[in-house]
């Protein structure tokens, strides 16, 4: 997914972002409400991790603008706030789901996997097609029950095109979900990564297609996955 972390304690920020990049993620981070505020009115994300007690602009103002534009991203609030009162007003300004600290990284994981798999309408952390599996929650791809090793970057490619399968991914939309602002993408970047991983899917029964100056598709195919670069 590609993340925005609304964090003003650097070492709590350093921590998520090494984490979450560390299973694939693109991580873009703001340290105040002010800067997010202004990140969140140009660029689009898969989910927004909003703390509440925020510089400049509390997490609470920047969600409510989220909200009063329009912007149905989904939400995770954090707080060290332990009031009842915090979580009730946090999630009737919009917050999606809410998190207090200090919290272990497995189910803060594990809440950021339930709300993109809520907003894509999706029941199941698995997706199954004849032979193929894709597991996001062991993060473990595998065809006839044989794992398929993939690097993080390839595993949030192919995570991508999954929640799209039979839809045509933009190239901007894919380039959104894999890089953050931070990363170094050249001009051919997002075609290495679709070359490499339908040399790793060469044996699934899934195909990924290039429809030309429009983007990628992934649908079933004849266990192959074939396709112009």
């Amino acid at each position: 997914m590609r993340l925005l972390l609304v964090e003003d304690n650097p070492d709590l920020a350093d921590a998520i972002i090494r984490r979450m990049r560390r299973s694939g993620h693109a991580v873009d981070w703001q340290s105040d409400g002010l800067g997010a505020a202004s990140v969140l009115r140009y660029q689009s994300f898969d989910l927004v991790v909003l703390d509440i007690g925020l510089p400049k602009l509390d997490g609470l103002r920047v969600l409510a603008g989220m909200r009063e534009r329009g912007d149905s991203t989904p939400v995770l609030m954090l707080t060290a706030r332990d009031g009842i009162e915090d979580r009730v007003q946090a999630l009737d300004v919009g917050a999606d789901d809410y998190l207090g600290k200090p919290f272990d990284f497995r189910e803060f994981e594990a809440r950021c996997r339930v709300l993109l798999r809520r907003a894509r309408g999706n029941a199941s952390e698995v997706v199954q097609v004849g032979s193929f599996q894709f597991d996001n929650a062991a993060h473990r791809v595998s065809v006839d029950g044989e794992p398929i090793e993939l690097p993080n970057r390839e595993y949030r490619l192919l995570e991508i095109l999954v929640g799209r399968l039979g839809q045509v991914v933009s190239k901007d939309e894919i380039g959104n979900g894999l890089f953050g602002f931070d990363d170094e993408a050249g001009p051919n970047a997002i075609e290495l990564y679709i070359g490499r991983l339908r040399r790793k899917l060469a044996g699934a029964p899934l195909r990924i297609t290039t429809v030309r100056g429009v983007g990628y598709l992934l649908e079933p195919g004849e266990g192959a996955v074939d396709g112009d670069d």
